[in-house]
């Protein structure tokens, strides 16, 4: 209990950034909904596509219309000339109003066409207009039906607003992602509590107004009304008073443990010398570094081998020095990223095996895996089978696997421990190898890079004297063993610890 009500404690902020982005789509929704249903009953031809189009909409999954905006964005901006941001609040503004068009524009189109022509020719007969007709007569007739669309809108809208933590957007999703990968289940029950609880909330208050608009009782939907918006604002009370916004500092993490671990470092480093720190968690390896670049985050940790092979584009595997010396110079050349320094371990790329197993069939390195590949599965972490480092093995390594499945990187392990994958992309950080007793396998043809874990800074933070200094004495500091600790603090079943704690464990572990 006491675990579940330290995540409730985490609850405001996101459930203001969460309120905030949902009604401003819901809202914007309804702007653009309402002039497209008019649009659609008077011409069905028109019509045909707009609910062709909103329904389109509807079958792309929510968590891919999100990721789509970025490289749009991205696009746009350099077409213009910078200044739109591609991560946070437009992106998943954009995606969620395109969300919440097909019900509206549905129940507001079948709401005018089902009012009975009569109506019409007694409001022109007494002389209206059609704008009034529209205004005076129609819109009543229909409220009932649009507000049942809009109810719709809003429930969706309050769901998939939970996605957009995966663009860069608090919101209570970053609760349960955090959780779902920490196995910390009271942030997943809080986080999908707080949802449920505010989807319910906006359903019964919407359902209020559309229950006085259709028995003609204006003191119930007056009410609702204003109770719609006190909520509002109570809701986003956190969001109100926001000084100092030179001294807060946005901290990036990916969506594993080991980053949520170094994310809370940083922040507690920050925090010390005097900064207010914000985090931004579960960004993909594909918009991370350009949300840093873009300053959408000042400063997050990368690796050598992900930075090597994605935004450079380089296939090459030279040694490791060689590569964080040119990963720095390109950083600083392409968008004024500063690389404070790499922090004293390498995270790379390892298939492992169940020890017992690997032994049995005589498995040491990938190039013995190969002949045994097409009887075993492959488990990955969500993004390795579209990342270039797969590719590279794949050209050195004729491997062609039975299957292959993508897992959050928790359960990722737990299918190999459980038989459902006889391989996995494993992590070389990662405390469960040893606790697992995983066999990893050697690549003899080198063709991963390294991954030596890179402390990075956002352009409009890299003349902060203050902030390299305070994070500077993190370079060098970290050996591999106290990270795979770490790690495994977070990620074992029993004695389970958060982040926030390892985090504060590996700080004394290393002098910090």
């Amino acid at each position: 209990m006491s675990a579940f009500l330290d995540a409730l404690g985490r609850v405001p902020p996101l459930l203001a950034q969460h309120v905030l982005l949902s009604a401003a789509a819901l809202a914007l929704g309804i702007a653009i909904s309402l002039p497209l249903a008019i649009l659609a009953a008077r011409r069905p031809r028109a019509g045909a596509l707009v609910l062709g189009f909103a329904s389109l909409v509807q079958t792309i999954p929510s968590l891919a219309l999100l990721a789509l905006f970025y490289p749009l964005l991205l696009w746009l901006s350099a077409v213009v000339g910078g200044g739109i941001p591609a991560l946070g609040f437009l992106p998943s503004l954009i995606a969620l109003t395109l969300y919440a068009l097909l019900p509206i524009i549905r129940n507001g189109t079948a709401g005018l066409t089902g009012i009975d022509p009569a109506v019409r020719q007694a409001a022109l007969a007494v002389g209206m207009t059609p704008a009034q007709t529209l205004r005076l007569v129609e819109a009543p007739l229909v409220a009932p039906v649009l507000i049942a669309g809009i109810r719709t809108a809003a429930v969706w809208t309050i769901g998939a607003a939970t996605l957009s933590t995966t663009v860069g957007q608090p919101s209570l999703g970053d609760m349960i992602f955090a959780g779902l990968q920490t196995q910390n289940w009271a942030l997943v029950l809080a986080g999908c509590a707080a949802a449920a609880g505010l989807a319910l909330a906006a359903d019964a208050l919407i359902g209020l107004i559309e229950r006085g608009i259709a028995r003609r009782r204006r003191p119930l939907w007056i009410g609702a009304t204003l109770a719609l918006a006190g909520g509002l604002l109570l809701a986003t009370a956190p969001l109100w008073h926001r000084g100092g916004g030179d001294r807060v500092v946005t901290i990036g993490a990916k969506n594993f443990s080991e980053q949520y671990i170094l994310a809370r470092l940083i922040g507690d480093r920050l925090t010390r010398a005097g900064y207010t720190v914000r985090y931004r968690d579960g960004l993909g390896s594909a918009v991370i570094f350009g949300a840093l670049r873009g300053g959408d985050i000042d400063v997050y940790v990368d690796y050598a081998g992900t930075l090597w092979a994605g935004p450079m584009r380089r296939a090459d595997v030279p040694p490791r020095d060689a590569m964080v010396a040119a990963i720095g110079r390109w950083a600083a050349a392409n968008g004024g990223v500063r690389m404070i320094g790499a922090l004293g371990f390498e995270n790379a790329y390892a298939f492992a095996m169940r020890g017992d197993d690997a032994r049995r069939r005589g498995i040491a390195s990938l190039s013995d895996l190969v002949a045994a590949a097409p009887g075993l599965t492959l488990g990955s972490d969500l993004e390795f089978l579209e990342r270039p480092e797969w590719a590279a093995v794949r050209r050195a390594y004729p491997l062609r696997f039975k299957a292959t499945t993508p897992y959050a990187p928790t359960f990722m392990y737990r299918a190999l421990a459980s038989g459902e994958a006889d391989v996995i992309s494993a992590f070389s950080s990662d405390g469960r190898i040893a606790a697992d007793r995983l066999t990893v396998l050697t690549d003899p043809a080198h063709a991963i890079p390294g991954y030596d874990a890179l402390l990075l800074v956002a352009p409009g933070r890299r003349g902060d004297a203050r902030l390299v200094a305070a994070l500077a004495p993190m370079v060098g500091r970290i050996p591999v063993a106290a990270m795979r600790e770490a790690n495994y603090q977070v990620d074992r079943d029993a004695a389970k610890r958060t982040p926030e704690q390892a985090a504060a464990w590996l700080a004394k572990r290393i002098g910090l």
